[in-house]
């Protein structure tokens, strides 16, 4: 008899979560395990840097599901178990072995294992008080910190460092963000929001620095004392918060022969270049599901809702059903009183459109590729995201002179 061993899932956020309750929703009956390298349950992230961070939610709201439903859905998560070596045949069956000498047998398998944050590599970074801001465990040595400090450097201007240095003001303290583009979140969203966020992040007392560098941590004793600017200048801190974007998980990918370039390259049913393997989530290249695309332009998303739509065209290629991937990407950040929503990529935008209400605090950006529009940055006003977004899923035109009107609910012109 030939042992049936399922599908072995590496990794258990929302790629991996999202893959596993998929697939058992779509009727697969092969048993289902997924390995988790930390000493949690699987657990939702987004909320680290925000509500969690400030104590508006507990741990418990955090999980993805109840140990009863893993356990009804036979679906075995095990914890605190990191796959240092993968020995996989032709047929993509194998077995994963552990650092803690387990070996985990598999018919399938699938990479959900996400990427890590981004070191620096300065004088001082291995001090107490240096801190990254990724995981679980990376958040309870954050908040176990936070009451005996009062002044924060934030290092990076992306998404996570203005969430964090948002919720950290808010706790009281004293907060100083380094970015060292000339404006914030360069990578994600165009001049124009960029320029409101940095003016809104100013009125609130957040000391944002841009252009900029820190070339080394300072000490006193064996403790954080501040950063040294690029040009000289100092600035004092307790407690030194990095941010710097984060590199693909492609270690073992690279070690059973898939292609990898930024992540772990798979076709448009999330399977990698053997042919059988499966990749999702942040580890996950894959070919840009944005219609209209150029041919071979290819993109890593680092989201959650990417993290659930690559799963879910994953499980159908694993039940032997072919859904190519083409949602439309989406993304989101709170960061305090903004409420950031973003549908859509703008690159290669040759015009935009900004809807502003000031006295409501709301704000839309709508990028045009000739008379079509192809994303939108939209802050405090998810009507005006709802609308691009289902414009651009449905292939729908938002008239670039009646848009113009902040006024005009964009659902009422959408043809």
């Amino acid at each position: 008899m030939t042992m049936n061993h399922g599908l072995l899932i590496i990794g258990s956020s929302q790629a991996g979560v999202s893959l596993a309750t998929s697939l058992r929703a779509l009727g697969y009956d092969e048993p289902i395990t997924m390995l988790g390298d930390e000493n949690h349950r699987p657990y939702q992230r987004p909320a680290l840097s925000k509500e969690w961070l400030q104590g508006e939610i507990t741990n418990d709201s955090l999980m993805f599901r109840s140990a009863d439903y893993w356990d009804e859905h036979r679906i075995d998560v095990v914890k605190n178990e990191r796959i240092i070596r993968i020995a996989k045949n032709d047929d993509g069956s194998g077995v994963a072995h552990s650092m803690s000498g387990a070996e985990f047998h598999f018919d399938r398998l699938a990479l959900a294992v996400g990427a890590r944050p981004r070191r620096l590599l300065l004088e001082g970074v291995d001090l107490p008080g240096v801190l990254y801001l990724r995981n679980a465990d990376d958040a309870l040595e954050l908040k176990a910190r936070v009451p005996d400090v009062e002044r924060v450097v934030v290092v990076g201007g992306g998404f996570i460092g203005l969430e964090a240095a948002a919720s950290l003001h808010t706790m009281g303290k004293t907060v100083t963000l380094v970015e060292a583009a000339p404006r914030l979140v360069p990578r994600a969203v165009g001049e124009d929001t960029s320029a409101h966020l940095l003016d809104h992040h100013r009125s609130q007392g957040i000391h944002i620095e841009l252009g900029t560098t820190v070339s080394r941590i300072l000490a006193r004793g064996d403790r954080v004392a501040g950063v040294e600017l690029a040009d000289g200048r100092t600035i004092d801190a307790d407690l030194v918060l990095v941010g710097v974007g984060v590199i693909p998980n492609t270690e073992l990918a690279e070690s059973i022969g898939l292609e990898c370039s930024d992540g772990v390259r798979v076709d448009a049913t999330a399977i990698a270049s053997d042919g059988v393997t499966v990749a999702v989530g942040d580890c996950a290249n894959l070919p840009n599901p944005v219609p209209g695309s150029p041919e071979g332009d290819r993109v890593r998303f680092e989201s959650v809702n990417n993290a659930i739509e690559q799963a879910k065209v994953a499980a159908y290629a694993i039940m032997g059903r072919r859904e190519d991937y083409a949602g439309i990407p989406w993304f989101w950040s709170n960061q305090g009183a903004i409420k950031l929503q973003i549908a859509g990529l703008s690159a290669g935008h040759d015009r935009t459109l900004v809807r502003a209400e000031p006295e409501r605090g709301k704000r839309s950006v709508l990028y045009y590729r000739g008379d079509r529009v192809i994303a939108a940055d939209c802050i405090n006003h998810p009507l005006d995201f709802m609308a691009v977004r289902n414009a651009l899923a449905t292939g729908a035109h938002i008239p670039f002179d009646e848009a113009a009107d902040p006024a005009v609910r964009l659902k009422s012109i959408t043809v």
